[in-house]
């Protein structure tokens, strides 16, 4: 296998190398999205309720415009939130967590369990001091 990353396909048939591919870009793809300076933000105030693009700038303040919303144009692309635009007179969208969406923000919630649970030892280990 190419790279140091291995992402594992789960499922009953063994996946072609095609699939198994596919799978790996998908999932740097929406990686790479995440882990944007803002993709984790917004993942987690639209994952409090249905949020309206002004609701959003003003709770997370230091977004611009621009940035937000390229930010939420990546994360529904990739199917993280959906976008519902209500098409009444008065202008409104309102933007939601897909099940994709909550699924991936329950992953990364318990990615901060596990990291809080072995923090003395990730803190510890060679070279901590350089990543913190």
């Amino acid at each position: 296998m190419s790279g140091s990353t291995h992402f594992e396909v789960s499922g009953d048939a063994a996946p072609s190398s095609e699939a198994e591919e596919r799978a790996r870009q998908l999932a740097r793809s929406v990686f790479a999205v995440v882990s944007t300076k803002w993709g984790l933000t917004v993942l987690e105030e639209v994952r409090q309720r249905p949020r309206r693009f002004r609701e959003l700038k003003r709770s997370i303040g230091t977004i611009s415009d621009k940035v937000l919303t390229q930010t939420l144009r990546d994360l529904e692309a990739h199917g993280l939130i959906h976008r519902h635009d209500h098409r009444s007179a008065n202008p409104r969208v309102d933007y939601t967590l897909t099940d994709a969406g909550r699924d991936l923000v329950s992953t990364v919630h318990g990615l901060c369990d596990w990291s809080r649970t072995h923090l003395d030892d990730l803190l510890d280990a060679p070279g901590a001091a350089d990543r913190v």
